[in-house]
């Protein structure tokens, strides 16, 4: 849903660090083993924590064996362990420098709209996603990052455009069907939102932002038993979503269930102010 737009925010670490062995000729000829171990480390291999990342990203940096563009590559993936650890602040410092030394690379001003996008600062993201994509039109998660962007600004068509260039790039892309099945849902092209939805979670069948899309759409089509269970389902993933808990709460309103729905809306309301307004712009009137 909307509110959870944050939460399909893509980002990812370089998949060519085979550059960074392009330092000096010494180095690529003769280089050290713990060289070869920063640049697995800060790639992300072996599914390393995010600290050990960013403490390899360091190393190489400061190694000074690499090339400009090497560094450029480093600075981006310890941005995205930065942004990771919940360090969006220091995150933008590295994607700024990426850029930095290398303006012509399309995945620093992704990561770094998606940093934005995390803080809020919706068009300060939209002018570095429209910066990755300008550099690279093929760059499917920038696409989903920017329609993250639309939907948080209410722009829906837009996200609706942005969400449907992605899946045609990349059609495996989960965010991307994941997104536009909320999208149209608010559009009001519900049973379209609904193959959506229902194509992510049998891939994905743990995602609670898609129970909770699909939840949305059940409730707009009238059926409150398939809305309550749907958002049931998102909650088990995520006990504080509480979109999930207002949607099940007007559902259970419909379904005469007046004490459930009271409380559920009440909980809501206490993890999200404002979100009776919210319901009314997707097109739901609110509870209590």
């Amino acid at each position: 849903m909307e509110i959870d737009a944050s939460r399909r925010v893509i980002q990812g670490l370089a998949p060519a660090f085979a550059l960074l062995l392009l330092g000096s000729p010494a180095a690529a000829q003769n280089p050290r083993s713990d060289y070869l171990e920063n640049i697995a480390l800060c790639n992300g291999s072996d599914r390393t924590s995010f600290a050990v990342r960013i403490n390899g990203c360091t190393a190489l940096i400061d190694s000074g064996q690499g090339t400009t563009t090497a560094l450029a590559i480093a600075y981006n993936n310890r941005g995205n362990g930065h942004t990771a650890a919940g360090d969006i602040d220091r995150a933008l410092m590295d994607f700024d420098q990426s850029i930095k030394l290398d303006p012509t690379y399309a995945k620093p001003f992704n990561n770094r709209g998606a940093a934005y996008l995390r803080k809020g600062e919706y068009d300060l993201a939209l002018k570095s996603l429209d910066e990755a994509i300008k550099l690279n039109p093929n760059y499917a998660r920038a696409f989903v990052n920017r329609a993250g962007v639309f939907l948080k600004k209410h722009e829906y068509d837009r996200a609706a455009r942005d969400y449907d260039e992605a899946i045609r790039l990349e059609p495996n892309l989960e965010a991307a069907w994941s997104g536009r099945c909320w999208t149209r849902a608010i559009l009001g092209s519900l049973q379209a939102a609904l193959e959506d939805c229902n194509k992510v979670l049998q891939s994905w069948p743990n995602d609670a932002a898609t129970y909770d899309s699909r939840g949305l759409i059940h409730l707009k089509m009238g059926k409150a038993a398939a809305a309550i269970d749907d958002f049931s389902a998102a909650l088990r993933f995520d006990s504080r979503l509480a979109s999930a808990f207002y949607g099940r709460g007007l559902a259970r309103l419909k379904s005469g269930d007046k004490a459930g729905g009271d409380a559920d809306i009440s909980a809501a309301k206490t993890l999200r102010a404002g979100i009776d307004d919210d319901f009314m712009r997707y097109g739901v009137r609110g509870g209590n």
